[in-house]
């Protein structure tokens, strides 16, 4: 074990972080040319290793697509403020596809006739509430918190698109807006938000069948983003160029290393952001075939703060206890906690897996860049994954039968 830990590049899974984060791959969207970009240069890595690799497509309707940077001021008398798109302005996903810039002036929800305004919605009211004042109102504007570096963050995940445009306000700007609707304020804007229908795909790569009792290792981590938008890069690098590089680094050692008895497949996954449907197309797909891997899922090996978070799911309760032990092995601190990613899918199916997450800074922003990923927490990770496989192949040669609850 401890050669193959030792084997372990911090730099070498740094790069691959900055090769997926870069400009060619453009934020790595479901259906986007970045992400077909992307696929196409992880499919030849995992080839290299001699795996046999092969992806799998399936349909995604719906995707948010901002078409253009919306163009977004307002104003009360003389003065005009120009917004900055992702920093003091964004577009709401229930927000109506609205191209053209609308003009109006600027109301309250629920205190000033909404026909032709733009209608700002005090904090605390919910957008349900706030479509019952909005009838015929020229779009709403929500506030909304911004992180540590004064992004607002995307999502693709989320409600259906509404009847009316709506945009988000940072809350400085929500509270200047707010007071200006009480005067002479007004606002002009657009919402270029389109949905669009896209075929997304995963990638498989067996590296080594697993030998007849021994053990059948998944990793998987999803390789899409959020994706650029115009004007506004969104590199994707922690959340999840970094989980990537880490089942990349693993698959290498383990392809070439000792532990020929585990069965070891790899699956970088599709559609995470618009909610997990590569991970549950992929199920799906095992479940059909009778397969029943150990499935170890990492999404975000950014920067350890104190402990990485396992959430465990299905019958993984040996799984955990292997994990438990490779993190006192690698000195590794492992904390119970949420991990909303792929893992939960596999789990649903009742496949045993663990999701593994150790910290995203600037989650789903153009701040999530290589420099913020750090290589010490990337090899952490990776000596991580390892030592549990190390584990999980010694348990099996010693047990009678393979890990995991039997059929």
């Amino acid at each position: 074990m401890a050669t193959l830990l030792h084997e372990v590049s911090g730099a070498r899974m740094a790069a691959t972080v900055a090769a997926l984060a870069s400009d060619g791959f453009a934020g790595r969207r479901v259906g986007s040319p970045g992400g077909a970009s992307a696929r196409a240069w992880l499919a030849n890595h995992l080839a290299a290793l001699g795996a046999t690799v092969h992806t799998d497509e399936f349909p995604v309707r719906a995707v948010p697509d901002v078409a253009a940077a919306p163009i977004v001021s307002w104003g009360s008398d003389a003065t005009a403020h120009r917004l900055t798109f992702g920093r003091e302005v964004g577009i709401h996903l229930a927000s109506a596809n609205v191209p053209e810039v609308r003009h109006g002036l600027l109301g309250v929800v629920g205190a000033d006739s909404p026909t032709g305004r733009w209608l700002v919605v005090p904090t605390g009211m919910s957008l349900f509430d706030a479509y019952g004042h909005a009838h015929r109102a020229a779009g709403l504007l929500l506030n909304r918190p911004v992180d540590a570096d004064g992004w607002q963050f995307t999502t693709l995940a989320g409600p259906d698109q509404g009847p009316l445009p709506i945009l988000t306000l940072d809350p400085t700007t929500h509270q200047a807006v707010l007071a200006a609707a009480t005067d002479s304020g007004w606002l002009s804007g657009n919402a270029p938000l389109r949905r669009l229908d896209v075929t997304a795909a995963n990638i498989h790569a067996t590296v080594r069948p697993p030998a007849t009792g021994g053990v059948d290792l998944l990793l998987t981590a999803h390789y899409d983003g959020v994706g650029d938008h115009p004007g506004l890069r969104q590199p994707g690098a922690a959340d999840n160029a970094s989980g990537v590089a880490v089942v990349l680094e693993a698959a290498r050692i383990l392809a070439a290393g000792p532990l020929q008895s585990v069965g070891l497949s790899v699956a970088l996954l599709d559609g995470e952001e618009i909610g997990a449907f590569g991970s549950a197309h992929h199920a799906q797909r095992l479940r059909a075939t009778g397969a029943n891997p150990l499935v170890v899922n990492v999404d975000g090996a950014g920067r350890l703060d104190h402990a990485v978070a396992v959430e465990a799911g299905g019958p993984a309760h040996q799984l955990l206890a292997l994990l438990d032990q490779a993190g006192r092995h690698t000195g590794v601190p492992l904390v119970a906690g949420p991990v909303a990613s792929d893992n939960r899918r596999y789990g649903s199916a009742g496949f045993a897996a663990v999701g593994i997450g150790a910290g995203m800074a600037g989650y789903h922003s153009a701040a999530d860049t290589p420099d913020r990923v750090d290589p010490n927490t990337l090899t952490a990770v990776a000596r991580l994954v390892l030592a549990t496989v190390c584990l999980a192949a010694l348990s099996a040669a010693a047990a009678p039968s393979p890990i995991g609850d039997k059929r």
